[in-house]
């Protein structure tokens, strides 16, 4: 956790004097107070007179208020620069805002008094955020997967890693010392019947508040929308007016709110705006039928995006088959079908073709001395090396075990000499580190050309002149290249 974020816990800690400490903190932080002394004067907690004043602003929005929101700048901003994510952070926390302004709203309109409900409800998914960082496409795929047939994703998670993001979040606020009335809650948000007594009702407000940010950030708008409004109006007594003035309220301030956290809120509407707008599509003012329209639009955009999965599975699948899943170059069964092709356009444009063996040395030593997984780690790494050093249309693909092929179109022997020096030079230069130590390797070649004529060029020909440079490159001393001759 930031340590500004300690810093607040702590202050509020204090029975004495907490406000003006925690006021003192927030000022240090210039960017920290613009954010505070803004939500202060937003219309989810605006006072009649405008707030300048940060201590002002604490004991307006009081303390527990004023750490809640001083908190969920903190640790957004601290998340937000994590990189190389397979999901959209934006996206998430856009959510997660969402859902941070409707469990205010919720509490506001129950008329109850929930200590740090904004805070939880912002942070409540966060374990979701912790495992798609760790586990990156492969979480991406569950989620997506959800998306269109929508599951229990706690009980899909249990299924695929033994724990869910309920879990994962409630021990992360365990561990920066949050109190229990914040890291109890998440634990069952999703499952508020499985909640304590003591903090059902507060579970109760984040189940709805996430339910309510699913319908402005989730692709089933109409759909939710309306079982959103059944529930609520069935669970707390709203009538058709109020649930829906909740709904409209929500996406309102949560648009004013998330560009707080420096997030574009895109396109964000008031539902009864969305409905409007499909009434005057339809060229009709019922809203039950503007719901269906919409639900019917949205069905469409599902079947395209199942459309697009199907295509980018048959895309991975295609990869699988043609790659090596170890080092990520081809594997040999395309290498044998690419070879065929090559040489039968070296005879049709008359170009030379060559093919580059090679396989490391001593690499049986490797394994014993380090382990297969030290092994691994070496192919790993002379595969990039040599995905670095060849041409777009050159083939590289692993030949079995630590042996490698690349084929080198429009290439004659005097080509494939440079390419193939160049080549054992730079595998020579890689390290691998392993406990500490680094693990070095060298590389034997042998190279063939075929020169094109009018007869057919024979693929295992071709191979086994390689092969034979190989073994030649090998009983010479090794880490070196042999051309074969002819």
């Amino acid at each position: 956790m930031p340590a500004i974020a300690s810093e607040i816990l702590q202050a509020v800690s204090k029975d004495d004097a907490a406000l003006i400490e925690l006021s003192s903190i927030i000022s240090l932080a210039p960017a920290l107070s613009v954010k505070i002394l803004r939500v202060a004067n937003s219309s989810l907690f605006g006072c009649n007179q405008e707030v300048t004043d940060i201590k002002r602003a604490v004991s307006i929005l009081g303390t527990n208020t004023a750490k809640s929101i001083a908190l969920s700048f903190v640790i957004t901003a601290n998340l937000s620069k994590q990189q190389d994510v397979a999901y959209s952070l934006d996206q998430f926390w856009r959510h997660s805002v969402t859902a941070a302004v409707a469990a205010e709203l919720l509490s506001q309109k129950l008329q109850r008094d929930i200590p740090d409900i904004f805070l939880v409800a912002l942070l409540q998914d966060l374990g979701a955020l912790m495992i798609l960082l760790t586990k990156g496409r492969e979480y991406k795929e569950v989620l997506d997967e959800l998306s269109d047939n929508p599951t229990d994703l706690c009980h899909q998670e249990h299924e695929q890693y033994g724990f869910d993001h309920q879990q994962v979040a409630s021990l992360l606020f365990y561990h920066w010392n949050f109190p229990e009335n914040l890291f109890t809650p998440v634990l069952y948000h999703h499952h508020p019947d499985h909640a304590p007594e003591e903090f059902k009702g507060k579970v109760e407000v984040l189940f709805w508040a996430d339910q309510l940010a699913e319908i402005y950030t989730g692709k089933k708008v109409a759909e939710k929308a309306r079982q959103v409004q059944s529930a609520l109006m069935a669970a707390y007594g709203m009538n058709e007016a109020e649930s829906l003035e909740l709904l409209d309220e929500v996406a309102e301030k949560s648009r004013e709110i998330i560009t707080l956290f420096d997030i574009d809120p895109l396109d964000m509407q008031p539902f009864s705006q969305v409905l409007q707008q499909a009434n005057q599509d339809l060229g009709r003012l019922n809203l039950s039928k503007a719901q269906l329209f919409l639900e019917l639009h949205e069905a469409k955009e599902q079947n395209q995006r199942l459309i697009q999965k199907l295509q980018d599975a048959k895309n991975r699948l295609t990869e699988m088959v043609s790659h090596d899943s170890l080092t990520s170059v081809y594997n040999h069964r395309y290498f044998q079908e690419a070879l065929e092709a090559e040489l039968a356009r070296a005879i049709r444009y008359r170009s030379s073709v060559s093919l580059v063996l090679f396989d490391i040395d001593y690499f049986k030593l490797v394994n014993d001395n380090y382990g297969y997984l030290v092994g691994d780690m070496v192919l790993m790494n002379i595969a990039k090396a040599i995905i670095s050093t060849v041409r777009t249309n050159d083939v590289v693909a692993r030949f079995g075990g630590d042996e490698f092929a690349i084929i080198l179109p429009s290439t004659n022997r005097e080509g494939a000499r440079t390419f193939a020096e160049h080549l054992r030079s730079c595998v020579e230069g890689i390290a691998t580190s392993v406990e500490g130590k680094w693990v070095t390797a060298t590389i034997s070649i042998g190279t063939a050309t075929a020169v094109p004529s009018e007869q057919q060029i024979q693929k295992d020909q071709l191979i086994g002149a390689a092969d034979r440079a190989l073994y030649q490159a090998k009983n010479a001393g090794r880490n070196q290249v042999v051309l074969a001759e002819g």
